[in-house]
């Protein structure tokens, strides 16, 4: 029943597209999108990989304010909603589900404006924002290892030679509020600045009928970025961009009827305050060659709290059951990149190569205070049980790479690409409980790749790379021989091809891949003890390697100048090679966050008299939510519509996301939560329902 109502709502969006392929090719073409995150910025069709591209009009017109509103747009893609804003991501199956402990250690790279948030991405706010780019599969040479899994670039506004701004003003259901402006333009010859700032609140649709609220689980969220571009005689571009986000948003996301109703006497907080900066600076002194330079610093202070019981002392008498768990982080980050790279003067061998080599150096630290307190009680047995855990720790990472390229021109039609990354990551960590460990480890990864121009329109690659995700520790009571996991692997092997059609009105991307995780590492248990069940303690290790299969497809068509029309597919199987521990055995089994299928049509149709309609239609297969149970979420589909007005100094729209008010999953724990015996149940996290609103836009 729920595959026949998600394919039913597919089915507008199918018969929107083909009720065009009668009509002329559009006169307008799709405009080439250069990528920022590869080291030379070429075009998204010169890329051997996978990329998902988000442009400016696609932000404005399909987001309200946040990265995760575009997520399920993007093909095999997904992210765990432990806290208010996504911030933990899964690419193809691979990624973290929750906060961690001790070491940072992601998979998924998340940069913005060159400034590296990976693990954090709480502040991926969107207003003014140029472009996203998520890069699937594993990134070893370019942003070694934090992107076992891809990458995320998010791009602001860049300053341009004239001046223009915009101010917008938003309302809508659940008392959201929003309002931001930016401009700039041109600071004298050869140099510009771009500005914006934005505020948004919204009380996050829950209602805390103990306390009498509706804002347990509020969003406020504050944005301000700042460019300067300055272009010193013919040889000297500098890039500066800062940025200061203050995302102080509440955390009362569970009940114990998994509904939106909650009863927590302590909700908690999921807030991010971040402030950053970037120098870029390119130098083009010498006709062979040109010189890179990327520095970033980033000062970072993250609240996570949350009732632990989900309740109150009404709800759950005659027993006292009161838990409560906060986390403060703060984490500074300091990196540098130096990189010399070929220009067409400067290739060797014949003039048939292009050549890069950098090095990058980074330091991280972050200090951390958990606590964790309660207590419990039952009068019927007399038994009590009470908690004060307190933990203080400092972590420091310091990470040295070097990186080259070569691009190999193969006949008139054909490029061979060879990457090399070589870093060794050094750390040190001490603990209140008085554990001390400064682990160190060398990591490789690449990639080799051929693309070929099949025709005018369409290119072919394969490419085999590796990726590396770092190892690490853990914290507190472990088996004998767990304190330590080693690193994780990735190889991924892919075939793929991209096009352009219709004099550049219609774009199809699209490959297949196969990876191999190995040493994967994985949150698992134990019992310490067989005859005491209080010794029970989870922990990570290298239990498991898997394997993934997959498909990906994005279309983009303009059939006429009115319309705009496209579709991404993701087919997943990702699943437990080997898991094997003395509680479990999952061999065989999919992966969590791992669903088979996410899907995303959609289009725009413009009238020439400046109204518009746009339609987003994404559903996603069911898929379990960890690897300690098997409870498994429910598949759905989602609807987003919008209705406009738009010209040249002016654009409002009415907007309605999740059209049809469905109920969906995006967290899932299986526990026990209930006093006095505590029965294992499955506990969700809903996703955002119906909200309905409206945005205005003045440009000047």
């Amino acid at each position: 029943m729920a595959s026949t109502v998600i394919w039913r709502q597919l089915s507008i969006v199918a018969v929107l597209s083909f009720c065009s392929f009668s009509a002329a090719a559009a006169n307008d073409v799709l405009d080439e999108i250069v990528v920022t995150a590869d080291y030379r910025e070429r075009a998204a069709a010169e890329l051997p990989l996978s990329i998902s591209m988000i442009d400016a009009e696609t932000i404005k017109g399909s987001a309200v304010q946040h990265f995760e509103e575009l997520i399920a747009a993007v093909p095999n893609m997904n992210w765990s909603g432990d806290g208010n804003r996504a911030r933990y991501l899964q690419i193809r199956g691979v990624g973290e589900l929750a906060q961690y402990q001790g070491a940072p250690n992601p998979s998924v790279g998340f940069i913005i404006d060159d400034i590296d948030f990976s693990g954090i991405g709480t502040i991926a706010t969107l207003f003014d924002v140029d472009q996203i780019e998520v890069l699937r599969g594993p990134q070893g040479t370019r942003y070694g290892a934090n992107a076992l899994a891809g990458l995320v670039y998010v791009q602001s506004a860049e300053p341009n030679d004239e001046f223009s701004g915009m101010l917008r003003l938003g309302t809508g259901e659940d008392d959201a509020s929003s309002a931001g402006v930016a401009f700039g333009g041109p600071l004298g010859e050869g140099s510009g600045f771009r500005f914006s700032a934005d505020r948004y609140k919204s009380d996050g649709f829950r209602k805390n009928t103990f306390l009498g609220r509706d804002d347990t689980n509020g969003r406020e969220e504050l944005s301000i970025r700042g460019k300067l571009a300055w272009q010193a005689a013919d040889q000297w571009l500098i890039k500066l961009s800062a940025m200061l986000v203050d995302a102080d948003d509440g955390y009362d996301a569970f009940a114990i009827d998994n509904s939106r109703t909650v009863l927590s006497d302590k909700p908690g907080k999921d807030a991010q305050k971040s402030l950053g900066g970037s120098v870029k600076v390119l130098w083009s002194g010498r006709p062979s060659l040109t010189l890179t330079s990327v520095t970033s610093v980033a000062d970072s202070d993250i609240d996570f709290s949350f009732d632990a019981d989900w309740g109150n002392n009404a709800a759950w008498a005659p027993f006292t059951y009161d838990f409560v768990s906060s986390t403060d982080r703060t984490r500074r980050t300091l990196s540098q990149e130096l990189r010399l790279a070929s220009t067409d003067d400067g290739r060797i061998f014949d003039a048939t190569t292009d050549w890069l080599i950098g090095v990058y150096v980074s330091r991280l630290k972050e200090d951390l205070h958990t606590l964790n307190q309660g207590e419990y009680f039952d009068p019927l047995s007399d038994f009590s049980f009470s908690l004060d855990d307190d933990l203080r720790s400092a972590f420091e990472a310091f990470n040295s790479a070097l990186f080259g390229q070569l691009d190999v021109a193969v006949g008139q039609a054909g490029t061979l690409s060879l990457g090399l990354r070589l870093e060794r990551r050094s750390t040190d960590y001490e603990d209140s409980s008085g554990l001390d460990l400064g682990p160190s480890e060398n990591m490789v990864g690449g990639e080799l790749s051929y693309r070929h121009e099949l025709n005018h329109a369409m290119t072919g690659f394969v490419t085999i790379s590796r990726g590396f995700k770092a190892g690490g520790f853990n914290l507190g009571i472990v088996p004998d021989g767990r304190r330590a996991f080693n690193e994780e692997s990735l190889w991924n092997y892919e075939l793929g091809v991209k096009s352009v059609f219709a004099g550049g009105g219609l774009r199809i991307n699209g490959s297949v891949f196969y990876s191999k995780r190995q040493d994967q590492q994985v949150e698992t248990s134990s019992q310490l003890n067989p005859n005491d069940p209080a010794s029970f303690v989870f922990f990570t290790d290298n239990a498991a390697s898997g394997k993934t299969l997959g498909f990906e497809a994005d279309i983009k068509w303009l059939p006429t100048d009115a319309w705009e029309l496209y579709a991404n597919v993701g087919l997943l199987h990702a699943k437990f090679d080997d898991f094997k521990t003395p509680q479990v055995d999952l061999s065989g089994r999919d992966q969590a966050h791992a669903p088979r299928y996410t899907l995303a049509a959609g289009g725009v149709y413009r009238h020439p008299s400046g109204v518009f309609l746009r339609l987003d239609l994404s559903a996603k297969d069911d898929f379990f939510f960890d690897v300690s149970h098997d409870q498994k979420s429910s598949p759905y589909a989602l609807a987003n519509a919008r209705l406009g007005f738009e010209n040249d100094r002016w654009m409002a729209q009415l907007y309605a996301r999740n059209l049809f008010d469905k109920k969906y999953a995006v967290r899932g724990f299986f526990f026990g939560n209930e006093p006095p015996n505590f029965p294992n149940k499955l506990y969700i996290r809903q996703g955002d329902p119906r909200q309905i609103g409206i945005t205005i836009d003045m440009r000047f």
